[in-house]
C-alpha cells in the first residue's frame, strides 16, 4: 500500500513536520488514495493494525479530529483505548507524564494525543517507547489538520507545486496556520498569511515559502485556495481587536474576496466555523467550498499516518 520512499530513517513519531522529508510526506498523501478507495467499498475495513491497539488520549475537547482518528483506527481493524481526561486521575492532579507511565502498562502500540500545552506530544514522546501522533498541542502544531489540507488541495489541481494558499484569520492562535506554513512550502506551495497586526506572530514571516500581509486583498490576490481561520477567543486575553464587526467587515472570507483570486479557486476552513464572522455562510457552503471534502478526507489521511508509522516498512 504505500509508495516507495528513498532510505532516509523512517519517523517513529508525527509531532510535526521537521523530520518528515518532501519524499515522506508526499508516499503519506499518494497512501491515502489508496485509503479512499477502502472508505469507498461496501465494507469499509482492512486487517492492516489487525491486533494493535490505538490510545485517543485527548486532554483538550475535540469533536472532528477524535472522531476521524477513532473511526481510522477502527477502519484498518485496531483496537481503541480512549482515554479522557476529565474523568480521569488528571483532573486530580496527576502530571502528564505519570499519566503516561501509567497508560504503557497497558500495552499500547500508539498513542494519539491532543493537549493544551505546546510539547505536550513531544513529553509523551519522550515518556513511551511507542509511535506518538500530535492531534494538537496548544498553538504549536497539528499536523494531521495540515495533511488533510494539503490533501484536499492536491486533489483538486494534482500537485501543490506552484500553488499559492492564503490563510486569513487567528494566525497568532492557529496550530493549523503554523502547521501548514511549515508543511506546504515543503511540497512546493507558497504559502501567505494575512490578519490583523495583532494576531500576526513575527516568527513565522521567516519560514521559507512564508508571506505576511495584514492586506487581505494582496494576500488573497492570485490564490488558488483560501483558507479561513477561527477567531480562537478563549485563547485572547483581550487587545487583540476592536471589535468583531470591524474583523468581519475588513478580513471575513466572502465571495467579494475571492473576487481577487485565481478562477476557480476553493475555500477550506479546518473547524469549527464562526458562520459570518470569519466567513460568510455563501462561502463555506458555495461551489468554492471544499470544506466538507477536508473532514471525509480527514478519515484517510489518519489511516494513511497510522498505517505508515505502524506497518510500513522500508
Amino acid at each position: 500500500m504505500m509508495s516507495p520512499t528513498p532510505h532516509t530513517a523512517r519517523p517513529r513519531h508525527l509531532l510535526d513536520f521537521q523530520e518528515w522529508t518532501p519524499e515522506r510526506l508526499t508516499a503519506l498523501l499518494d497512501n491515502a488514495d489508496t485509503m479512499l478507495q477502502v472508505l469507498d467499498r461496501p465494507v469499509k475495513k482492512v486487517p492492516a493494525l489487525q491486533g494493535q491497539t490505538i490510545c485517543t488520549a485527548f486532554f483538550e475537547n475535540s469533536t472532528r479530529t477524535r472522531t476521524s482518528f477513532e473511526l481510522a483506527a477502527r477502519r484498518m481493524s485496531a483496537d481503541v483505548f480512549t482515554f479522557a481526561a476529565g474523568s480521569s486521575s488528571v483532573s486530580k492532579g496527576e502530571s502528564l507524564r505519570d499519566t503516561v507511565e501509567v497508560l504503557t502498562q497497558y500495552k499500547v502500540d500508539a498513542y494519539v494525543v491532543r493537549h493544551h500545552a505546546s510539547g505536550a506530544a513531544h513529553l509523551v514522546a519522550r515518556y513511551t517507547g511507542k509511535p506518538v501522533i500530535n492531534a494538537g498541542d496548544g498553538r504549536r502544531a497539528h499536523p494531521t489538520q495540515a495533511l488533510l489540507d494539503a490533501y484536499t488541495i492536491r486533489q483538486e489541481y494534482g500537485s501543490l507545486e506552484g500553488k499559492k494558499v492564503t490563510i486569513i484569520g487567528d494566525v497568532r492562535h492557529s496550530r493549523v496556520a503554523r502547521s501548514n506554513a511549515e508543511l506546504l512550502p515543503k511540497l512546493g506551495a507558497q504559502v501567505t498569511l494575512c490578519g490583523p497586526a495583532t494576531l500576526l506572530p513575527a516568527d513565522l514571516a521567516a519560514l521559507p515559502g512564508v508571506t505576511v500581509t495584514s492586506d487581505p486583498r494582496e494576500a488573497v490576490r492570485g490564490a488558488h485556495a483560501v483558507m479561513a481561520l477561527r477567531l480562537q477567543q478563549e485563547r485572547m486575553s483581550g487587545g487583540y481587536l476592536s471589535s468583531l464587526q470591524e474583523y468581519a467587515d475588513t478580513y471575513q472570507v466572502n465571495e467579494k474576496l475571492m473576487g481577487e483570486a485565481e478562477s476557480g479557486a476553493i475555500v477550506l476552513h479546518p473547524g469549527p466555523m464562526n458562520r459570518d464572522l470569519e466567513i460568510s455562510t455563501e462561502a463555506a457552503d458555495g461551489p468554492r467550498s471544499r470544506i466538507l471534502r477536508q473532514v471525509e478526507n480527514g478519515q484517510a489521511i489518519r489511516m494513511s499516518v497510522l498505517y505508515h508509522l505502524l506497518v510500513g516498512r522500508e
